[in-house]
């Protein structure tokens, strides 16, 4: 093994003694030549046709029902997913791949009248090339591929950067997606920054999920090289609960949204607003559905909360704590594991991390509001905009919060966290660069509009 090949290991959250695998970093050099290789793979990708692109896709997608159980095991034991929610991501993976199997049958473009005398206009959406897609460990084979599926899709080849806390998973995926397609159409490099930045150096258009620090980066290395750029990063959402709102139906879904998952989702509800006397009963009804919420090992069926990623995740969750006077919190297990018990605080001074910050763990501030407007002043005053859930059993109030609340996605009486893949998907702000993922808009994302005029 040589110096630029440091191996990136890979461990069970739940017990960090598992080595779920072990990679060599491929370098700089190796990931361009996988760039290189994809860019050379795309004109016959492309000229393969609608059908064998549809048909490629649905083969993945039932590769993927097939491996099911498989998949959500692995990605239980290599980022701690718990089983309920690996199996319903693996069942979303296939789906995803299954919708987009239509895509290539979509039209391509439109024909125009021309402004005076004979002829034709066209439009006509092409590919880019090779699209580079740097994805985080969270969701380790829905959000690959909600961005290769379309990419794909369009005509595009794709080179896939997985975090490496997520490596296995991602080598799994790709061995299920080479099947059906050709040499070099769908490549993973394994790796860090280094192989991240490469990849960016080589694509033609570049997909990334992930902190907002690392997506400025990302933006502004892609905005250089003149090529598209999408980047969904970090969220701070709030869920704001009116006084008519069903207080215990909205605890639950809050406590799920805070917890599942031990928080690791970028729509988490990080905090919560308690507009005017849904305080009291909200505290109350918040606090016994997160002192009862099952949290333990990922492999259990019941279980919500399971491991944060890393030791590091869990020291960063301990020190967000700090400063907050604690309401109620559930019961970390004893072992080896890097757990962290789902936490609601109170009294959270103004400007305390909590309210500007994304901690990614199982941990929400309850803050109060006179009203409406001033809650959805206080759901607006954050640098992030990813997602807002609001619980009223009152139209007027909803679209009150609709017209106002400055986030990508909005959710009445549902938990902030769950996407729908045939909707368009990210946030404002700080959350969100470029267009949005997922739907039809992501097949807009990976091909740009050509104009033709044909004269007789």
């Amino acid at each position: 093994m040589t110096a630029d090949q440091t191996p990136f290991i890979s461990y069970n959250p739940a017990d960090p003694s598992d080595i779920v695998t072990e990679v060599p970093a491929p370098g700089a050099s190796r990931a361009v030549a996988s760039v290189e290789r994809a860019r050379a793979a795309q004109p016959g990708w492309l000229l393969t046709g609608a059908a064998a692109r549809s048909s490629a896709l649905s083969a993945v997608a039932t590769a993927v029902e097939a491996a099911a159980e498989e998949l959500a095991a692995l990605a239980v034991r290599e980022v701690g997913k718990p089983l309920a929610e690996a199996r319903a991501e693996v069942a979303r993976t296939a789906a995803i791949w299954r919708y987009y199997a239509q895509a290539p049958y979509e039209p391509s473009g439109a024909v125009h009248e021309t402004a005076g005398g004979p002829g034709l206009l066209l439009t006509r959406r092409r590919p880019h090339g090779a699209a580079g897609l740097i994805t985080p460990w969270n969701f380790p084979f829905a959000i690959p591929s909600w961005k290769a599926a379309p990419a794909l899709a369009a005509g595009n080849t794709v080179v896939l950067k997985p975090a490496p806390e997520a490596t296995a998973c991602a080598g799994r995926l790709a061995e299920l997606v080479q099947q059906a397609l050709p040499a070099d159409v769908f490549t993973v490099v394994p790796g860090g920054a280094t192989e991240g930045n490469a990849v960016l150096s080589a694509a033609d258009v570049v997909s990334f999920t992930g902190s907002t620090a690392v997506g400025g980066a990302v933006v502004r290395a892609a905005t250089a090289r003149g090529i598209p750029v999408q980047a969904e990063t970090g969220g701070l959402n709030a869920a704001i609960v009116l006084p008519d709102a069903d207080i215990e139906r909205a605890a639950a879904h809050i406590a799920a949204a805070v917890a599942g998952y031990a928080g690791q989702k970028c729509t988490a509800t990080s905090r919560v607003i308690a507009v005017g006397g849904a305080l009291g009963p909200l505290r109350e009804a918040l606090a016994e559905a997160l002192r009862t919420l099952p949290v333990g090992d990922p492999a259990d069926p019941a279980t919500v909360c399971g491991p944060l990623v890393s030791a590091r995740a869990r020291d960063r969750f301990e020190e967000a704590l700090g400063g907050a006077a604690v309401l109620a919190a559930g019961t970390a297990p004893e072992g080896p594991g890097w757990y962290a018990a789902p936490t609601v605080v109170e009294k959270v001074p103004t400007g305390h991390r909590l309210l500007t910050e994304e901690v990614f763990a199982p941990v929400a501030a309850l803050v109060p509001a006179d009203d409406l407007p001033h809650a959805v002043r206080i759901s607006n005053a954050v640098p992030y905009g990813l997602v807002t859930s609001v619980h009223t059993a009152g139209l007027e109030a909803a679209l009150h919060g609709l017209d106002r609340l400055d986030t990508g996605m909005i959710r009445v009486n549902a938990p902030s966290t769950g996407v729908d893949f045939h909707l368009p998907f990210g946030g404002t702000k700080a959350s969100g660069h470029g267009p949005r993922e997922q739907g039809r808009a992501a097949l807009d994302f990976y091909t740009s509009s050509r104009t033709y005029t044909l004269a007789p």
